[in-house]
């Protein structure tokens, strides 16, 4: 039996109140996406897998969850469209091939388990289609306007509908394009099969298998990760500080962006002096050392090599340290030239090496006010610090 999953990702975040969409947010240093994926990729009755995707974000996933976490199920990343229905239409066109059962499965559910999804697909196979939901547990009361009870509905046949969701792909298709031909929307992909007739069966969940929408549920979700991890996670921070004296016939590099200038800053490497202030502050953050005992200004294998190479490499001593980046902030003290044209270049280029969200860097730029040093025009300096998460079981 061929089992294709549908996972629409195609949230904003707006309920959440985040920066970014909340299928992309961290949970433990992890997209939300890529840990509902993860749980898909090993289920063994599952044979591909089609996520949907804004289509901005099409390349963006393909490349930084599919190709970096080793996704082999996933079939296509395909353009969703305007409703979570229409994204879960443009899954079922993006199915490659003939297959007996589609499973669907909102990307914010990362606590689903492959228990729930053996269980709803077999449900599917001998019915057409099933869906995952809990019982109500609290009474539900059905109101009228500014609020007033209508009247009280029994609870005992009554369920919160969850995903996945699971369905004859001829099933599914057949209701989606009755929906289409008249317009019509549901809630979820069952109430488009019910709407033809067909009956679904449903299939105890659990109250993990949350959906991800506000930011209690963020907090909430931190809590369960922890508690199934029998650990707890320490959060790190790292300070890190770098100065470099302006030369002449020199290159002015900073976060990995030339920046036009008549003189540049003196230095073995680049002199890059944000990346390294940013460098010393991971470093720290791990409890590394400091940037000059991985990279001595004295070793000719680093002259004038770029920051940028220091700083994967840097990436890669706080990975193998069990640390995840969750945000860096820095501050470049000089007084010309300006800065700020430049900074979300440079914050791209640190986003990028380290493969961390870029709105998990900050870069500022500050004058001395003719004070020191910098304030003097002689040269620049930079603070940086950098936070992370590290997983510690209990016991060790």
């Amino acid at each position: 039996m061929k089992t294709v999953a549908i996972i629409p990702a195609g949230g904003s975040g707006k309920r959440v109140g985040a920066s970014v969409a909340k299928q992309y947010l961290l949970l433990h240093a992890l997209p939300v996406l890529v840990r509902t994926l993860r749980v898909f990729q090993k289920a063994e009755a599952i044979s591909d897998i089609i996520v949907v995707v804004p289509g901005d974000d099409v390349a963006s996933v393909r490349k930084q969850v599919v190709e970096k976490y080793g996704l082999t199920k996933v079939a296509a990343v395909v353009a969703g469209g305007g409703q979570r229905q229409d994204s879960v239409a443009c899954g079922l066109r993006a199915v490659a091939a003939a297959c007996d059962i589609v499973m669907v499965h909102d990307a914010v559910r990362p606590f689903v388990t492959e228990d729930m999804i053996i269980r709803v697909l077999a449900a599917a196979a001998g019915c057409g289609a099933a869906s995952l939901g809990v019982l109500a547990k609290d009474t539900i009361k059905e109101t009228i306007e500014d609020g007033v009870v209508k009247r009280t509905l029994p609870r005992g046949n009554l369920w919160q509908t969850q995903t996945p969701q699971a369905f004859s792909y001829e099933l599914l298709l057949a209701a989606h394009r009755a929906a289409e031909k008249d317009h019509y929307y549901g809630t979820d992909d069952a109430s488009l099969v019910e709407r033809i007739g067909a009956k679904v069966q449903m299939i105890a969940g659990s109250d993990e298998n949350m959906k991800i929408t506000t930011p209690e549920d963020i907090k909430m979700a931190e809590a369960l990760l922890t508690v199934a991890r029998g650990g707890r996670v320490c959060h790190r921070s790292g300070l890190g500080y770098d100065s470099h004296r302006f030369e002449k016939d020199r290159r002015l590099v900073l976060g990995g962006v030339e920046i036009p200038f008549d003189l540049g800053l003196a230095g073995h490497s680049d002199a890059d002096a944000l990346l390294h202030a940013v460098c010393d502050a991971l470093l720290g953050m791990a409890g590394a050392g400091d940037i000059g005992r991985h990279f001595p200004d004295n070793d000719p294998a680093f002259k004038n090599i770029s920051s940028l190479v220091l700083l994967e490499r840097v990436g890669r001593i706080v990975g193998s340290r069990g640390m995840n980046i969750m945000n860096i902030d820095a501050t470049v003290l000089l007084e010309k030239p300006r800065l700020a044209p430049y900074a979300q270049a440079m914050a791209a280029n640190i986003a990028r090496v380290l493969e961390i969200p870029e709105t998990a860097v900050n870069i500022k730029a500050k004058t001395n006010e003719g004070m020191g040093f910098t304030g003097r025009g002689e040269g620049i300096a930079v603070w940086a610090t950098a936070c992370g998460v590290e997983r510690i079981t209990d016991g060790e």
